[in-house]
């Protein structure tokens, strides 16, 4: 990784024919647009020196603007002329270039929003709904990934997908793994900041368990590690949601063993086939299953019909896996010829979908394939859902044409870790979280009201089977139902609570806390970040 470069040493350079080429761009735009275009661009400018490359600065109504915006948009629902767009997409080549723009922003009383990867269920890190204009602070060149074997870790910047990492691992160590997430496509700033679930949680934990330093741009413009930081800033953008805090530039993560061949194994049932039944038994059975097996479930509905997929990763060998399955969930009926066997590095396209037999460079396609719009809520649960209830959600599900119910079981690793001990407090007494998305490719608001309005029934129907006082959510399964900010960014303390107990249960005082002390004038906010004390 780069070393920290100093603000007074090592600003980027604006050469003053680049801004005469931006400057001749905003003819078109609206004069208050333009003045709020050239201030911001002088800003940048008069921060310079001469020593690095120009900052990438794409502007409205130009070719290069729409693609950039369009091509970062992973749910297609906010690829809309209605959707609010950025005065400026900024994609900083150098960390001193974040610092710049983040202290031209507070300046100018411009928000950002921070792209890493544009996974964000509510399209918060490339549009927004507040008043104040805002730019985008694109991630893309910040890609770095340094492992280090000897030392079981790894430097990623926020920028790098999970794919990136899993190949950079990969070319290093077939012993080595990192337990994050299944789509490869998706962006560390915010699936670490979030949380971050994956095929190898009951085993090691979360993503941001497995953090161990970090370096964020702070709402002052400096960049700062763990130790400068602090603990309590530290603790808060691992799973308290970093765009609340700063940009986090780059993790530093552990990483995490695992066996040469690792095992897997999808077995689906149709309702015919017994699929009400095997879920029921599922919710008994596989948070407590060993350590190194995860056993997802997840309602799909494949060619107009619906199915259960149970979906598995096992450390180890087919033959022990068998023993386990037949013990605990004989109703499976698993086979030995069900099972395959694989390198850890290959159950992650295996997982995601991908081609698990081809090269390994797939990994490193930023691209999420396909894209859709959709919609998602999320739940968790502590008692096993009773079978006639499993049968109203299965038929729900069939509603729509393309419905996603997934389930993922806790236990092991994730029941031992405190609830306090990073900002997800999710722990033990759920016996699994439930995912509730509906996907569509067809254009056009009543299709999209149509598909919301489905999950929020969904959603409703189901509040006596799952967590009472708060009523859990996922904060990397981001839902703006749940409650919003006001439309300057401000929130008092209990506005925010309602969405941020949910989240965060007894850490939201905690996250106000420390928001409260590393960013009181709220810079960084967003219609979901964690409000300052006393902000009325």
């Amino acid at each position: 990784m780069a070393t920290t470069p100093s603000i007074s040493s090592s600003l980027l350079v604006l050469p003053i024919s680049y801004i005469l080429v931006l400057f001749s761009v905003l003819v078109s735009t609206s004069n208050s647009a333009n003045i709020n275009h050239e201030t911001f661009l002088k800003c940048l400018s008069d921060l310079s020196i001469d020593d690095q490359s120009p900052i990438p600065i794409y502007l409205p109504n130009t070719s290069s603007y729409n693609s950039i915006l369009n091509s970062s948009i992973v749910n297609l629902r906010f690829l809309s002329t209605k959707t609010p767009k950025p005065h400026l997409i900024i994609t900083p080549l150098h960390e001193s270039q974040v610092q710049v723009v983040v202290i031209c922003s507070r300046k100018l009383k411009f928000q950002i929003r921070t792209l890493s990867g544009g996974h964000d269920y509510e399209g918060l890190s490339y549009t927004s709904n507040q008043k104040l204009p805002f730019v985008i602070l694109d991630l893309i060149n910040f890609q770095a990934i340094k492992v280090d074997v000897e030392e079981e870790t790894a430097w990623v910047q926020s920028g790098a997908t999970l794919g990136q990492l899993y190949y950079k691992i990969a070319e290093k160590s077939s012993i080595h793994g990192f337990p994050a997430g299944i789509e490869t496509s998706v962006g560390f700033g915010g699936h670490f900041s979030g949380g971050g679930y994956g095929a190898l949680m009951r085993k090691y934990g979360l993503a941001a368990d497995n953090i161990v330093d970090a370096q964020i741009v702070n709402a002052k413009g400096e960049i700062l590690d763990r130790r400068s930081m602090g603990e309590d800033l530290f603790w808060a953008i691992r799973g308290g949601g970093g765009a609340s805090f700063g940009v986090v530039l780059s993790w530093k993560i552990k990483l995490v063993r695992v066996p040469p061949i690792v095992t897997v194994f999808t077995v689906s049932k149709t309702l015919e086939q017994g699929a009400i039944p095997l879920i029921h038994k599922w919710q008994y059975i596989a948070h407590k299953l060993p350590k190194d097996l995860m056993l997802i479930s997840w309602l799909v509905k494949r060619n107009s019909t619906m199915q259960v997929l149970f979906l598995s990763m096992f450390l180890g060998k087919p033959e022990e896996l068998l023993q386990i399955m037949q013990e605990s969930f004989p109703e499976l009926s698993l086979r030995r010829e069900d099972c395959i066997e694989m390198s850890w590095v290959r159950s992650t396209l295996y997982f995601y979908g991908l081609p698990f037999n081809e090269s390994l460079s797939i990994l490193l396609d930023r691209t999420p394939t396909p894209r859709y719009s959709f919609k998602s809520k999320s739940d968790f649960v502590k008692n096993p859902i009773i079978k006639s209830a499993l049968g109203e959600l299965w038929r729900r599900a069939s509603e729509v044409d393309n419905p996603i119910i997934f389930m993922v079981p806790y236990g092991g690793k994730m029941a031992e870790i405190a609830e306090y001990e990073i900002p997800f407090p999710h722990r033990d007494g759920n016996i699994y979280p439930m995912t509730y998305e509906v996907d569509w490719t067809t254009q056009g608001d009543e299709t999209s009201m149509k598909n919301i309005e489905w999950t929020r029934r969904l959603y409703d129907y189901m509040t006596p089977y799952v967590s009472k006082q708060p009523r859990q959510a996922y904060l990397n399964y981001r839902d703006l139902d749940l409650g919003r900010n006001r439309i300057d960014g401000s929130a008092s303390y209990e506005e925010a609570k309602i969405w941020g107990v949910k989240y965060f249960k007894n850490n939201f005082d905690r996250l106000v806390e420390v928001k409260s002390r590393v960013d009181p004038s709220n810079f960084f906010s967003n219609e979901q970040s964690i409000p300052v004390a006393f902000d009325e």
